[in-house]
């Protein structure tokens, strides 16, 4: 069994209102579910803050990017989840 995420998968099985982040499908690392609220996709932060610098943004340009660009862009309750993993 492939422990890669089939994008195409994931989406079946989430509402067709599920947003995404765009440019950042190979930083999803599933979806969220909690009561009484839709499941949204998830992304992994770290992963995210890693392509951002590896298009030429330093640490702390990747972070302010990041937290007002992607993070902070709020687009109702199908926006996305962005998850900081303490350890791998």
């Amino acid at each position: 069994m492939s422990s890669k995420i089939d994008l195409d998968e994931l989406l079946e099985c989430l509402d067709e209102n599920v947003l995404k982040a765009d440019g950042y499908d190979d930083c999803i690392i599933g979806f969220t579910s909690q009561a009484g609220r839709p499941s949204v996709i998830a992304y992994d932060t770290n992963k995210i803050i890693t392509k951002l610098m590896s298009e030429g943004m330093d640490r702390d340009e990747a972070w302010e990017f990041f937290e007002f660009n992607i993070a902070g862009a709020y687009v109702g309750e199908y926006t996305p989840v962005f998850i900081t993993k303490m350890v791998d």
